[in-house]
């Protein structure tokens, strides 16, 4: 059973995006935002699609996306916006996290 979540906010620019990525792929607009360890600054995010588990967080979109939080992640980037910039340096889909207290120069890590 899904449960579903605001731990994290999309913007429509980022749900729109995330759509025309999965189409793409021929995935379904099924998002996982993960916290991993490592990074010079100490933690990374990875997103791919995925399946939802019933221990997930998820998180509505527009445009019929979801974004799937897992527990361990969910403290981490809870009030977190999932943004997407389209400028050619530094573009792409983007957490912008509030608890980040550091990030590295090339925006790929963080702590907190």
């Amino acid at each position: 059973m899904e449960r579903t979540a605001t731990v994290i906010e999309v913007t429509d620019k980022a749900a729109t995006k995330i759509r025309q990525l999965a189409e793409k792929q021929g995935a379904e607009p099924v998002l996982r935002v993960r916290v991993v360890a490592g990074g010079c600054s100490g933690f990374s995010y990875e997103l791919a699609f995925d399946t939802p588990t019933e221990s997930d967080h998820v998180v509505p979109a527009a445009d019929g996306v979801r974004v799937l939080v897992d527990q361990k992640s969910a403290p981490i980037v809870e009030g977190s916006t999932l943004e997407f910039n389209d400028a050619l340096l530094g573009g792409g889909l983007k957490m912008l996290n509030p608890r980040a207290v550091h990030e590295c120069a090339c925006g790929e890590s963080f702590s907190i």
